[in-house]
């Protein structure tokens, strides 16, 4: 699955995620009045994803959609949550659920086959979730990743590990050194690469990917050095600081290497002066156009 995705990101030039994180607040003003119920709100929010990805989807290569903004809306969430992802995949865009799962055992693999895998019901496969890729932690060592390591392989998934997060306090834990002298991130960048080089696909990136965020150069850069067969997921542009200089570590001598997420600087673009004038899916492509034009001028052509 990575192999297209880079494919996609090669194709439109532009290594752009939207991301889906929908919450109601967002949503102008006249599609929240009158709504006073959870199934109010996930009809709405499917109408504002349903528009967005209308208008965003010939010009970039992948959705992120974050599990919890639709958890809060309890059922009727969820059900919007299904429905954002089967539009997005409809549409062609490489789909990603992020829902940071992870348990150990079999509390693994039911995670595993809700997002990547197939329920067996009576001797019949069914998918709970048509995603491509899904976000996973992998703090609680190989037994809590062996089944979707397993479950990616069986069925074109992939799969991106926390290694280094973006947000400020995440150096708490993760810059912590090892006796070795290693620090966290690096030692589970290494269990990352370990996992995913059975699955290294033509472009010479594994299933198991990274999610490695752009307002930690520094860290960033260390690992695109020490990791050069994994994919990187690339949340942190944007709203929470990180920008296309920054990033561009990230990326190999061919621009490849990594999908950089957007996602209130995407979806909320509608409320910024830049766009003023346009309506929310309108204004989501503009700033579509605008992120790709950033990430191109640092990044440069992306693919051989």
């Amino acid at each position: 699955m990575v192999d297209k995705l880079i494919e996609k990101i090669i194709e439109m030039q532009n290594p752009t995620c939207v991301g889906l994180d929908t919450a109601f607040s967002y949503l102008p003003e006249e599609m929240r009045k009158n709504v006073t119920s959870f199934e109010g709100v996930a009809e709405a929010i499917k109408e504002f994803n349903k528009n967005i990805i209308d208008k965003v989807c010939d010009v970039v290569p992948s959705v992120k959609v974050q599990i919890a903004y639709y958890e809060m809306y309890g059922c009727a969430g969820l059900q919007a949550f299904e429905y954002t992802v089967n539009y997005a995949k409809s549409m062609g865009l490489i789909v990603i659920a992020d829902c940071k799962r992870n348990d150990i055992g079999s509390t693994a693999g039911c995670y595993s086959t809700a997002y990547l895998g197939k329920t067996d019901i009576n001797g019949k496969k069914l998918r709970a979730f048509e995603v491509d890729m899904l976000t996973v932690n992998g703090y609680l060592g190989f037994d809590g990743i062996k089944p979707f390591v397993e479950d990616i392989k069986a069925n074109d998934k992939s799969i991106f590990v926390l290694v280094k997060t973006s947000n400020p306090s995440s150096g708490e834990l993760q810059n912590l050194k090892l006796e070795n002298g290693k620090y966290i991130y690096e030692q589970m960048g290494e269990l990352v690469s370990d996992w995913g080089k059975d699955s290294i696909g033509k472009y010479g990136y594994s299933e198991v990917g990274a999610v490695v965020g752009a307002t930690h150069p520094e860290e960033a850069e260390r690992l695109r050095k020490q990791l050069p067969h994994t994919f990187f997921l690339i949340p942190g542009y944007g709203a929470q600081g990180g920008s296309a200089q920054m990033l561009k570590v990230c990326f190999d001598k061919h621009g490849l290497g990594g999908v950089v997420n957007s996602s209130r600087g995407i979806i909320c673009a509608y409320k910024d002066a830049r766009y003023s004038g346009m309506d929310y899916a309108e204004a989501a492509r503009a700033a579509c156009i605008d992120m790709q034009r950033d990430l191109s001028s640092v990044i440069g052509k992306m693919g051989r």
